[in-house]
């Protein structure tokens, strides 16, 4: 549903993105993936492609692809949410209006199987700061990075205004910082201190403080303004602490994705990356409060799965990139609807597609050659007449046929040994001990 109205020639140029890094890949495709390698040939066809316009991109799609409905299993849907780039105010250097640091990721941060240098640290799983030469313990959580435990290491990339700034910018995993002469710092997620994630807007509806068919990234941003103490307690029930680096990019340009490309508004997707393969297509199906908080606006769109996040989970699980600023952030906080998934399946993994190049048996031969080439039944081997049992004698056969042989006699039985009188034992026992004791007189006389 929706497929022909929608505008695949902005989903192909997002696909074509995604595609520069798997087009270079030369190794061997990850193990854990079910796609492998199957996006290379429709990628490589896609960057010779002259597409200009949506039909021809359509037709592209509909060539090297096949849909796939997918959700969880005993589940008819899956779940998206949304995201964006803020843009904040901000300066360099510390001040009484700017005094919230952004931390870039500390030196003492250890992930096992991972190089400290590593430009690409998982988002889950544990991480570990050194005591010592060898002992490893669980990074500092939210609540001791806040009270300083990492301060005066020269760790801040940039100073903010408040606490709540920064803790959206964490949950977006990247940030426009404008600085007080005009200019703009980009910054995008490096590393996590290696505690879950915890959503505070789970923790006001667990509490009654605000109702769950009103929640969104709005409210909890209201609350925690007109609540600064409460606000404190409730930001540090999220123990995850995420860290950043400094990207060089223009004002002009989109936030970075997880794949390592530009992020395109309202085509890129954030998925679980332990689950798909970044550049794969998705058709989501679904009713999303885009005009209003109220508003079931029609969401049929060919997304690309460019990012990843802590919080996307699961097959049928997706964050929508809205773009930057505050009225992407306003869409993007109100989004938390099911939707109907299918991913666009390369036809080299089809299963109906490729039944029709396996060469087929040959045919079976016609009657009149059956005729000239009989086939011999194969003879009886004697466990096949053993196996059916002794076999009834026929109504007219005559037992006392003389051409029968005579049937061997079978050896009689061994006789069983016969059992011993008691009383004759317990005789020859006390016989025996009478004697024992006339012997024993003899000697000591």
């Amino acid at each position: 549903m929706g497929w022909s109205d929608d505008d695949q020639l902005a989903a192909f140029k997002a696909f074509r993105v995604s595609c520069a890094p798997i087009a270079a890949q030369t190794g061997a495709p990850p193990d854990d993936k079910f796609l492998g390698a199957s996006l290379r040939p429709p990628c490589k066809a896609a960057r010779g492609a002259q597409i200009t316009d949506s039909a021809a991109a359509r037709s592209f799609f509909e060539r090297y692809f096949v849909p796939l409905q997918i959700s969880r299993l005993g589940e008819d849907a899956g779940f998206v949410t949304g995201y964006y780039e803020p843009v904040v105010e901000g300066s360099r250097t510390k001040s009484d209006i700017y005094n919230v640091p952004v931390y870039r990721r500390p030196s003492n941060l250890f992930v096992r199987g991972y190089n400290q240098a590593s430009p690409n640290l998982p988002n889950k799983g544990q991480v570990f700061r050194k005591i010592g030469r060898r002992k490893l313990v669980p990074y500092y959580d939210r609540s001791e990075i806040e009270d300083g435990a990492i301060a005066g290491r020269g760790l801040e990339v940039v100073w903010l205004k408040n606490q709540t700034d920064l803790l959206f910018i964490q949950i977006q995993g990247s940030a426009r910082i404008k600085l007080e002469d005009g200019s703009m710092v980009r910054i995008n997620y490096d590393a996590h201190n290696g505690f879950p994630y915890t959503p505070v807007g789970r923790v006001l509806i667990e509490r009654n403080i605000i109702p769950k068919d009103q929640m969104s990234m709005q409210r909890i941003r209201e609350y925690m303004e007109q609540n600064p103490g409460a606000a404190d307690e409730l930001r540090r029930q999220n123990k995850s602490y995420v860290f950043f680096r400094e990207v060089s990019l223009s004002d002009k340009d989109e936030a970075v994705g997880a794949q390592g490309v530009p992020l395109t508004p309202g085509r890129s997707i954030a998925v679980d990356k332990s689950l798909h393969l970044y550049g794969t297509p998705f058709y989501i199906d679904a009713m999303l409060p885009i005009d209003s908080d109220t508003s079931n606006t029609p969401f049929r769109r060919l997304m690309v799965a460019q990012d990843t996040g802590s919080a996307i989970v699961g097959p049928a699980r997706a964050d929508l990139y809205f773009g930057a600023g505050v009225d992407a952030g306003r869409v993007a906080g109100r989004i938390k609807n099911a939707a109907r998934f299918a991913l666009l399946l390369p036809k080299e993994l089809d299963p109906a597609v490729r039944a029709k190049t396996i060469p087929l048996p040959d045919e079976r031969p016609s009657a009149e050659i059956a005729k000239e080439f009989p086939q011999k039944p194969m003879p009886k081997s004697p466990a096949d007449d053993s196996a059916k049992g002794p076999v009834a004698p026929a109504k007219n056969s005559d037992a006392k046929d003389s051409t029968a042989k005579p049937a061997v006699p079978l050896p009689e039985a061994r006789p069983m040994d016969a059992p011993q009188n008691t009383s004759s034992i317990k005789e020859e026992h006390e016989s025996r001990r009478r004697e024992r004791h006339r012997y024993r007189s003899r000697h000591r006389q």
